[in-house]
């Protein structure tokens, strides 16, 4: 096959997963109507492949068996072979994951999946070697010529198999969410909590930090010590390991072993914009210095790796690199062999190599360490007879030193892509990192990615798009896009007072009702009503490493209702929390986001807002304080907003404590304010 028959249509793609692919010898094609038209047109069985770029087994796929020849030449033959990115199109993904999970009872990613010519499934998997590959291809293209009749059977009943996934029933029954066992769903949760290591037992582990955001909150709200110790255990541990990369900052996707020692080595925005909240939350909780650190060298590592020129932040970094011998590496970056430390760090390297393990409980593969932390810092200044000053120059220093020999490695591969989803998560981190140490620095840049978003991602519709690259916007916005950006700009009027951003919140929510809401299920759909389904349109309602865009929905429309005071918004809150409280019992880790909007339910959720003169000033003293029970408001002027109507006096500034449309007697003093909410 002559290089110049290859007809790879991924060039003219932004994304730089389909780039990656760009120059492979199968006539790849992007997700689009005309690659669908072209095999109904053609009666030909599709291969929709799909990946990311941070994804370590895709990559391996690729080089055994996408650049080979003879692969090539059996797609290219008898195939329409479509690349998907899962980050630019998470609907054609979870629609092909949803498939694979039914016909082979787990799904992974490199995931690869053969289509009837109308795009259903009929067969699918995710790694497979050049010959399983190549065997799987030439098998299913002869039952499709010799018994077609077999897959229209298959893809019939697999299809109503994926329609009845992700879909939920309108619980019509009389639920008292004050009443739901909460304790009950607590200690089905403890069964697995890992009370050695942290987190939850088994390996590989991810760190879920929006279960710890409700552990968390739950310990904190009940006064349950044994939860909050073991809350704090595991943000210590996950904090300590390599997981945490401890000379840049930011933390990998997971652990691959229980004590989040060796990591997999991609860095993904959304996973260190969550933990940035969650260890900002902790740190307002426990005031450990340890908390603050990783807040303030995760932030950097964003700034640095992770932030373009406009204000918005990009998707990931790979884990791969190319190590000495020019070949790609997983990890390659950002480990270390005892001689390349020893001859960095010299007359340092003994307390290095205690404080950071580089021992049998550091060590890796081929003489490779990677640093993780076992002692606290005074135990370390302790055994080494030193000041607490003394270790936090030396740690500077090793850090300097290391950290510029290690950028002169080849750097792992950037994803530039931005994700409105996504960086709405990470505008509401340096929102609430903000909230928590006072870094004026970190509400600019959350000013600075709101514009971005605002500016780039909102049409004049009132529509979202998803993605963003190089000027360009091109695929319409998900529910998680809508979600996450109410979220975010809830978060920045808190935090600004600006009404603009509540405003914008409350277009959004109402534009996500118009065109993703079901009235008959009282859910949202993953996709608009504008967008065509594919297979089917189904709802996201469980949470995983990202919260639900549904729970996410159900939350920002809980706390809209109180801000304009919109009693169907509230209802339709609690309908969506009462259609999924069958399920939380039996999985509480996969539905921790609804369980902290059922705590709003079940607990005295307080409006706090203050009104008058000094009414900006006095806002910021609630924010150093743990107040997940809350919405925040404050006006300097006279203000006929709800939540302001009636409230404003001359001369003073005062805080009002409301529950229900019900207020305490107004006070001066927030300190006061604060204790009434205990």
């Amino acid at each position: 096959m002559n290089t110049h028959l290859f007809t790879n249509d991924l060039i003219y793609e932004t994304s730089p997963y389909l780039l990656q692919h760009a120059h492979n010898p199968v006539n790849w094609k992007p997700y689009n109507d005309a690659a669908l038209q072209q095999a109904r047109k053609e009666k030909k069985l599709i291969v929709i492949s799909i990946g990311y770029a941070a994804c370590h087994w895709c990559h391996v796929m690729e080089h055994e068996s996408f650049e080979d020849i003879e692969v090539a030449e059996v797609m290219n033959k008898n195939y329409i072979s479509i690349k998907v990115d899962r980050e630019e199109r998470p609907d054609v993904d979870q629609t092909y994951i949803n498939a694979v999970q039914l016909m082979t009872g787990s799904a992974g990613w490199p995931l690869n999946v053969i289509t009837l010519p109308d795009g259903r499934p009929v067969w699918g998997g995710t790694y497979f070697r050049k010959s399983d590959w190549i065997n799987a291809l030439e098998k299913i293209q002869e039952v499709y010529e010799e018994e077609p009749e077999k897959f229209i059977a298959y893809a019939n009943r697999l299809e109503q198999g994926i329609k009845s996934m992700d879909l939920i029933e309108l619980n019509t029954e009389d639920v008292d969410l004050t009443k739901f066992p909460t304790a009950d769903i607590i200690k089905n949760f403890s069964e697995r909590f890992d009370n050695k290591n942290g987190g939850f037992r088994g390996a590989p582990k991810f760190m879920m930090p929006n279960n710890f955001e409700f552990l968390l909150r739950h310990a904190v709200e009940n006064n349950h010590n044994t939860l909050l110790n073991y809350v704090i255990l595991s943000l210590d541990k996950m904090a300590y390991g390599g997981l945490f990369d401890q000379l840049g900052g930011g933390f990998s996707r997971y652990s691959t072993d229980e004590k989040w020692h060796v990591p997999h080595f991609e860095k993904m925005l959304y996973d260190n914009a969550q933990l940035v909240s969650l260890y900002s939350n902790a740190y307002l909780v426990t005031k450990k210095p340890l908390y603050k650190e990783v807040v303030e060298e995760t932030l950097d590592f964003i700034a640095i790796n992770l932030t373009n020129e406009d204000g918005g932040f990009y998707s990931s970094l790979d884990a791969d690199s190319n190590n000495k011998d020019g070949k790609l590496e997983e990890g390659a970056f950002y480990v270390f062999t005892q001689e390349e430390l020893e001859n960095l760090l010299e007359d340092d390297f003994k307390i290095f190599s205690t404080y950071y393990n580089v021992n049998s409980y550091g060590k890796w593969e081929h003489n490779n360490y990677v640093l993780i932390r076992r002692k606290t810092k005074s135990e370390i200044e302790e055994e080494f007879n030193i000041s607490h000053e003394t270790l936090q120059q030396k740690k500077e220093r090793w850090k300097q030193t290391l950290l510029s020999y290690r950028n002169e490695r080849p750097k792992p591969r950037l994803d530039d892509k931005t994700l409105t989803s996504w960086n709405a998560m990470m505008l509401k981190g340096y929102i609430d990192a903000y909230k928590a140490f006072q870094n004026q620095e970190y509400l600019d840049i959350a000013l600075r990615n709101a514009e971005f978003l605002t500016r780039n991602q909102l049409q004049k519709n009132g529509a979202l798009f998803h993605n963003y690259k190089e000027g360009k916007s091109t695929i319409n916005g998900f529910l998680e896009d809508y979600a996450f950006t109410i979220e975010a700009f809830i978060s920045l009027y808190q935090v600004t007072l600006d009404e603009k951003w509540l405003n914008l919140s409350k277009e959004l929510t109402d534009y996500s009702i118009v065109n993703f809401f079901d009235e008959e299920k009282n859910m949202f759909y993953f996709t608009s009503k504008e967008d065509p389904a594919i297979v089917s349109r189904n709802f996201e309602y469980r949470d995983n490493v990202i919260p639900a865009s549904n729970s996410v929905m159900a939350k920002n429309l809980y706390k809209l209702s109180k801000y304009f005071e919109e009693p169907r918004f509230n209802e339709i809150s609690k309908q969506m929390l009462k259609n999924v409280v069958a399920e939380i019992k039996s999985y509480p880790s996969g539905f921790s986001n609804w369980l902290d909007l059922l705590s709003n339910f079940q607990n005295n959720f307080f409006e706090i807002v203050v009104v008058g003169d000094n009414a900006s000033k006095k806002i910021q003293e609630f924010y150093s304080h743990y107040l997940p029970n809350t919405i925040l408001a404050a006006s300097n002027v006279e203000n006929n907003a709800p939540l302001f109507k009636n409230r404003f006096v001359k001369d003073e500034t005062l805080i009002y404590i409301c529950e229900n449309n019900t207020c305490k007697i107004p006070v001066k003093d927030s300190e006061i304010a604060i204790k009434s909410l205990n």
